[in-house]
């Protein structure tokens, strides 16, 4: 791509946005991101399209490189195939933001003023189709930039997390006008203002409200074993694993909760079909507690095999498995492998699972739960899918332990809490190592174990109270922010 007629002063201002973008993902509180996309407005509003694009993309790479470099970490998988998964998703997600450079240029040299208005409709467009498909990557929207500030992200309930990415952008547009306008006055710097107090307002509304309400809740004892995912499936360290796990389940169940959590592949074995499993099936039997593991899991039709990422849910009565949905590309598949035959036969380094298909819910004494495994929970609308059939609580498995102790680790997270927020349910998660912890529906850390400890924590898990507007109509707000912007085309391309 080659970068002829653009300025020098044009690449600064755009890299200069990069990393103020890049630098307002977690564990860095938000703050930059109020004004990051100030000199790159000045990019869209002054430049041609093409130009716009080029330079957009040149933004993305440098903003998403910062944001999320700890994707070429993967202790787990070959120095080849986490270089190609960086510069992959880097390349990959950076194509939206030259789309949305593109966009933004497009409607601004066609119409005067309109590319200013349409920043905040374009911006949850991209957001809500870059969620889209086997490469989609909710984790890059800007909501996980403001998990720090809680009044802010509660609208989420409401707009999805794709409505704090609006009021960002129309932050950053307004503000630009201001800068860019002859004169400041007290009006334009009220409707600025505005522009955050009142979401701001309408989450400290609810938030009082929803910490004066009463909520049914369930104990829970989650683990976080710390161990070593390269060590464990290693036989001569078989037996050792085996102990640590059974002594952290018995200071769990020790504490008598109503459920007991293990992470994402607990144990190296297909529990399922492994003589181990009536050993954790006699303890329930004798406590009555349910048990939910990670593992994996296999079956086999006319194809062949089908291995697949899953948890298996000791309960009361019977065994029941969930096989995880959404799988990570090009870790844990190969997109288009199931297609394409070809593909198969790629070696990276990565698993080779297939995708499960249910939206499986566990028993719980009178209700019912469900689990998300790992990069699920970036996903809203897998969390989505789990309580329209009728979870009362969400729990995450992950082992974030291949991410080394880096921000991805911390963001990953972070998401908990906007699923929290999105769906008013309450979390728990157990990492093999990473963050395990227990999420409030207002988004509260009630249990906290951090990076690299060995633990087991008990705590309440509250039960949601209904549907929020999000639980029951989904991404409508950025569907109608999505309207917008191909009305606004479809008009400007009449004009012609």
């Amino acid at each position: 791509m080659k970068i002829k007629n653009i300025s020098f002063t044009s690449i600064q201002l755009v890299v200069f946005s990069g990393i103020l973008t890049g630098l307002s993902y977690p564990p860095i509180p938000g703050f930059t991101i109020w004004f990051a996309f100030i000199p790159i407005i000045h990019i869209w509003m002054t430049q041609k399209p093409k130009e716009s694009f080029k330079l957009t993309f040149l933004y993305g790479i440098v903003s998403n490189l910062i944001a999320f470099y700890w994707i070429g970490l993967n202790s787990g998988a070959s120095f080849l195939a986490v270089i190609l998964s960086l510069l992959g998703a880097v390349l990959y997600l950076s194509l939206f933001c030259g789309g949305l450079g593109f966009s933004v240029s497009w409607m601004e040299n066609k119409q005067r003023g309109l590319g200013l208005v349409a920043i905040p409709f374009i911006w949850v467009s991209m957001e809500f189709l870059r969620s889209f498909g086997p490469l989609g990557f909710p984790w890059a929207n800007l909501a996980i930039t403001q998990t720090k500030f809680l009044p802010l992200v509660q609208i989420i309930d409401f707009t999805g997390s794709e409505g704090v990415g609006f009021i960002i952008m129309i932050f950053n547009a307004f503000l630009y006008k201001i800068l860019f306008s002859n004169s400041i006055n007290k009006k334009n710097i009220i409707v600025l203002m505005m522009i955050i107090l009142i979401p701001v307002l309408y989450g400290t509304i609810r938030i009082n409200y929803l910490n004066n309400q009463n909520w049914d809740y369930r104990n829970i004892s989650a683990i976080q074993p710390n161990i070593d995912p390269n060590q464990k499936w290693d036989p001569s360290f078989r037996k050792t694993l085996y102990g640590i796990m059974d002594s952290l389940n018995i200071e769990a169940y020790n504490l008598n909760p109503d459920l007991v959590l293990w992470p994402e592949a607990a144990l190296p074995a297909y529990v399922r079909v492994s003589s181990i499993k009536n050993k954790y099936q006699k303890k329930v039997y004798e406590s009555s507690i349910p048990l939910l593991m990670g593992t994996v899991d296999f079956s086999r039709d006319s194809i062949g095999r089908n291995v697949y990422n899953g948890s298996i849910f000791f309960g009361l009565d019977s065994i029941k498995m969930y096989h995880k949905i959404f799988l990570v590309p090009f870790a844990e598949y190969i997109p288009l492998s199931d297609k394409i035959n070809i593909l198969k036969k790629l070696n990276f380094g990565q698993a080779n699972f297939t995708h499960g298909s249910d939206y499986v819910t566990f028993p719980l004494d009178s209700i019912y739960f469900s689990n998300m495994i790992c990069y699920e929970s970036s996903h809203p609308k897998i969390a989505k899918g789990f309580i329209d059939k009728g979870a009362r609580f969400l729990t995450i498995q992950a082992n974030d332990a291949w991410l080394r102790n880096s921000s991805g680790v911390r963001q990953h997270f972070e998401l908990a809490k906007l699923r929290s927020i999105e769906l008013r349910t309450g979390i728990v998660r157990s990492a093999n190592t990473g963050i395990s912890g227990i999420i409030d529906p207002i988004g509260n850390t009630n249990e906290r174990i951090g990076f690299n400890k060995q633990s087991v924590f008990h705590g309440k898990i509250l039960l949601n109270k209904g549907l929020t507007f999000y639980a029951k109509y989904g991404s409508v707000f950025a569907k109608i922010c999505l309207g917008f912007v191909l009305f606004q085309g479809i008009l400007l391309l009449r004009r012609q």
